[in-house]
């Protein structure tokens, strides 16, 4: 079971450790120190910690547009790969964006690739909407519109 809290700016140091890690680190561009102060500090932007019992064991940054109707799914970060805390959390991330933001939709651009972060945000009903093909072949745009 996990859970998701507000961020703060303490935990930045362990984010950073975690974006460095070979095996994300290829996926995301990984932020300095005072890239993810600037971001933290942002009114649209909302950083929250993946919560497994005690632990903080990874991390979320949405940014919000048009007052909260569209959320840009920045960056999800989970040092353990494999043991489905990153799905949980993008569904409680989902149901924090349509429940608690009222957004509409909530929309993500993931590195060709990322095989692995492509086929999760299919099997979690993220749908293609700009092709890698629309944008120089490196992205492709996927989106999840709520059903409320």
């Amino acid at each position: 079971m996990i859970k998701l809290t507000h961020a703060q700016e303490q935990d930045i140091s362990r984010f950073i450790e975690m974006e460095s890690a070979e095996d994300t680190n290829e996926f995301i561009t990984p932020y300095s120190l005072t890239q993810h102060q600037n971001e933290m500090s942002k009114s649209n932007v909302i950083y929250l910690s993946i919560i497994s019992g005690q632990q903080v064991v990874g991390f979320i940054i949405l940014a919000t547009e048009n007052n909260f109707v569209d959320v840009e799914f920045r960056r999800i970060v989970v040092p353990a790969k494999g043991k489905g805390l990153g799905q949980l959390a993008i569904i409680a991330m989902e149901q924090y964006c349509f429940k608690q933001l009222n957004s509409q939709r909530i929309w993500i651009d993931v590195f060709k690739n990322n095989e692995r972060g492509q086929y999760i945000y299919k099997k979690l009903g993220f749908k293609v909407f700009i092709p890698s093909d629309k944008h120089h072949g490196s992205l492709t745009f996927y989106q999840k519109v709520s059903n409320v």
